[in-house]
């Protein structure tokens, strides 16, 4: 139940009875009309904008609608208090009765509260880390992981079909270069020097590689060139990366639905299909491109080529598509890939890319919008850099990898369920820092800690009592006198567990986790804050002489262990229940 959701009905509500008496034109778009906590709980419950949003459309002064809004609602038992406030804003105070209510459908629900259908089964396929399987995932693939599949638990928890997909990029170069560096290992594990000449991929991790090259091969592709080798090689250390990379994910807790190889599309006629679906649309031609300012991109050639005219979507220029002498470009493969998508029936695509790829925004997006007539959009979400710190310095690299630190780093030295939660605590947009000595150190500062600490102090209330002989099992909470919650530090924990449902919904329509792991955090601050009240005011104290008082306000404090068990679900974060 969404107690917003029934407000802002309650508010259309009045508004058509004033539209059949005449104090609003028919025919209003209510849309906009948006019913919210007011930015002071001072003023009230909930405030909503309806006089601000229709007073131009419907000719009126915006505080005549909502004093005459504010008349039509008193008539809801459910609202209190109806005062207009500033230039028409209209802030409403609930019965005590609607939040003592939250108490009871949290616990029928479990943790399933908050859970929605706005998504009403669309099929949404979230592609994310997509990393080149040239080696082990760094940090940066660690933030965009754990984004990736925290957003696609959201949106299956709002209603959303969500489809997780990983794109392996072995189709370039970069996979010849993978081939040539581990060729090198394995002239190594025969016990010659190996080569890591500049350019090739110098990390220890290609070692096993190497060695299980000698095991398969024996010494029959030493000393032959490499177009011998070469693409036995490229399969084969592919494949050992690829199996590397799913290690690691499965360390963090991910599991995709799909692996798509980029090699796959070559050769099979996806990408010339693709293409030719452009051309059909007017959209392929051939020309020259003015020489861009400033950089110069490396897709950019001073001759005729084969370009997608992207502008006709939204694009700053047009992108080639092909180069002059008739190879493809690497957009070409990309635009085929995100064609298999939309023809595999995706309503809605969402790509996660590091911040390096932010000048493919807007080529894609016309992509794909121009492939599905402008009826699939596609958002990309970017991952800004992660900085790791310990000890107050930076982290060093890792000589397994070679230059950079690996996600196997990171999850081993602040463990999966740490490391999720705190890639979650910025925007994806903003850069993050990581530092390993904050993380796991005990205190309000680190939100992990804070979150999981609200949640064991819950579990320990439930021991507590149990202790007492008074009884808590779920039914008995669920059948517990939840009016006697009346003091308004009680009523104001009660409002802060409401408003899960409407965080879902909003954090899953603009693709947003973030925004889950700041409400727990703030939820749980709100219950600390509660808790520390109860040291000095016995009457808020969970465990009370009286059974029935005892199980009424430890309902409350359960309530606020099911949404954080909820929230810390969508995170992939296991809730912990005893602090050590």
């Amino acid at each position: 139940m969404n107690l917003f959701a029934d407000l802002r009905s309650a508010v259309v509500d009045a508004l058509g009875r004033m539209t059949v008496e005449g104090l609003l034109p028919p025919g209003l778009d209510l849309a906009a009309v948006a019913v919210e906590p007011p930015r002071d709980a001072a003023h009230g419950d909930m405030a909503t904008n309806a006089a601000m949003v229709l007073a131009k459309p419907a000719g009126k002064p915006p505080r005549e609608i909502a004093d005459a809004l504010a008349r039509a609602l008193m008539e809801d038992p459910r609202i209190e208090g109806a005062d207009v406030a500033g230039p028409g804003f209209l802030n409403l105070r609930l019965a005590p009765a609607l939040w003592q209510g939250v108490v009871r459908q949290v616990l029928a629900a479990g943790t399933d509260y908050g859970r929605s259908d706005i998504g009403a089964g669309a099929k949404v396929n979230v592609e994310f880390v997509s990393a080149n399987p040239t080696g082990p995932m760094h940090v940066g693939h660690t933030r965009g992981a754990v984004v990736g599949d925290a957003l696609a638990n959201l949106l299956a928890f709002a209603g959303w079909n969500v489809t997780r997909e990983y794109y392996i990029n072995d189709g370039g170069a970069q996979v010849d270069v993978l081939a040539r560096s581990a060729y090198e290992r394995y002239r190594e594990a025969h016990g010659l020097e190996p080569e890591i000449r500049e350019g090739l991929y110098p990390g220890d991790y290609l070692i096993p590689v190497g060695e299980a090259l000698k095991a398969k091969y024996g010494p029959t592709l030493l000393d032959k060139g490499e177009q011998h080798w070469l693409a036995e090689v490229r399969d084969f250390a592919t494949a050992m990366m690829m199996q590397e990379i799913r290690s690691d994910l499965a360390l963090l807790g991910v599991e995709m639905d799909v692996y798509s190889s980029e090699k796959a599309l070559y050769g099979t006629g996806e990408i010339e299909a693709a293409i030719e679906e452009l051309r059909a649309a007017g959209l392929i031609y051939e020309g020259v491109l003015e020489p861009p300012k400033g950089k110069t991109p490396e897709d950019w050639e001073p001759r005729e080529q084969t370009l997608f005219r992207s502008t006709a979507h939204g694009d700053d220029v047009d992108r080639p598509v092909k180069k002059s002498d008739g190879s493809w470009t690497y957009f070409a493969p990309d635009i085929a890939y995100h064609y298999t998508k939309v023809k595999r029936g995706f309503d809605q695509l969402i790509d996660i890319f590091g911040a390096d790829h932010g000048g493919y925004v807007k080529r894609m997006k016309a992509a794909v919008s121009a492939l599905s007539g402008g009826r699939v959009p596609l958002d990309i979400k970017l991952i800004q850099l992660v900085k790791l710190f310990k000890g107050g310095e930076p982290f060093k690299m890792s000589k397994r990898a070679g230059t950079f630190v690996t996600l196997r780093d990171v999850v081993e030295q602040a463990g999966a369920d740490v490391t999720r939660f705190i890639m979650l605590t910025r925007k994806n947009d903003v850069a993050l820092d990581f530092d390993f000595d904050k993380v796991l150190e005990q205190s309000k500062d680190n939100p992990v800690f804070y979150v999981q600490y609200a949640n064991a102090r819950v579990n320990s209330v439930l021991r507590k009592a149990a202790e007492a002989g008074i009884a808590v099992d779920d039914a008995v909470l669920l059948a517990a006198d939840h009016r006697a919650l009346s003091h308004p530090a009680e009523l104001a924990l009660l409002k802060k567990v409401a408003e899960w449902p409407r965080l879902v919904e909003i954090a899953a329509r603009n693709n947003e986790p973030h925004r889950v792991a700041f409400y727990l955090y703030e939820l749980a601050s709100d219950f600390h804050g509660f808790w520390n009240r109860g040291n000095d005011e016995a009457s808020l104290r969970f465990v009370q002489e009286d059974a029935a008082a005892s199980q009424a306000k430890i309902a409350l404090a359960k309530s606020v262990s099911v949404v954080i068990c909820a929230g810390l679900a969508i995170l992939g974060v296991t809730p912990v229940e005893e602090m050590r």
